[in-house]
């Protein structure tokens, strides 16, 4: 082994390492644009060390042992969403959010979901890790945008980011609802939708009537999707 070579992280680590370096860079534009403050910042960074360091460990686990050319767009992804938690934890504290920023970031994060698929798919490199890593993703985004607009439209937001950990919370108690689910179209519509509503929300434009009703909506279907997949789950118990 050369000197160049032992200075090399391992493999596993390499992905991870870029993305919390491409955080914190993002973290650090945002603050000189305009403002994170303390809970900006405390929110971007362990968003952006705990989501990297669950990644390293998943990727060392994984039959690749690195990450594919889909998880690579995904882990941008993940920092773009790192950073609308940073904008929203700073409007928490004080700091009055742009909303222009943080729709513009969750927007290219959306957009992108629809490429580290087809990008998975182009290079033969779909894998159990990348569709875990996308859900994941994904989930947060929603949680985070949820939780930005408590303020505006009230807690029953919330409902909408957390279903899927409450989803998962039950699989801990209840067995069943841990069972690997089919493909579905009408799943990743639902997912989808709630992204799409949820930002259009956060801009602010619409009213507080019409986005609450976008929202209702955007929340009934998640229930009617969640609510198909445990009865399917059940009934195969």
């Amino acid at each position: 082994m050369t000197i160049a070579e032992r200075g090399r992280l391992p493999a596993a680590l390499r992905g991870p390492a870029v993305g919390l370096a491409g955080q914190l860079a993002q973290l650090a534009v945002l603050s000189a644009g305009w403002g994170l403050g303390p809970a900006g910042w405390l929110a971007g960074v362990g968003y952006g060390v705990i989501s990297n360091a669950l990644l390293a460990a998943a990727v060392r686990r994984s039959p690749a042992g690195r990450l594919g050319p889909a998880d690579i767009v995904t882990l941008t992804r993940s920092t773009l969403v790192g950073s609308v938690t940073a904008i929203v934890a700073a409007d928490l504290g004080g700091r009055s959010a742009v909303p222009a920023v943080l729709v513009s970031i969750a927007t290219v994060a959306l957009i992108l979901d629809a490429v580290d698929g087809r990008v998975a798919r182009a290079t033969g490199t779909v894998s159990a890790l990348g569709a875990r890593f996308d859900m994941e993703v994904d989930a947060f985004l929603l949680a985070a945008l949820s939780v930005f607009l408590t303020t505006s439209l009230g807690p029953w937001v919330l409902a909408v980011g957390g279903m899927r950990y409450a989803f998962v919370a039950a699989g801990w108690v209840l067995s069943w609802l841990r069972a690997p689910l089919p493909p579905s179209f009408a799943r990743k519509a639902v997912a989808a939708a709630q992204g799409i509503v949820l930002v259009a929300a956060s801009a602010g434009v619409f009213g507080r009537v019409a986005e609450s009703v976008l929202v209702g909506l955007a929340l009934t279907l998640l229930v009617w999707s969640f609510g198909r997949d445990a009865v399917w789950l059940w009934r195969r118990r």
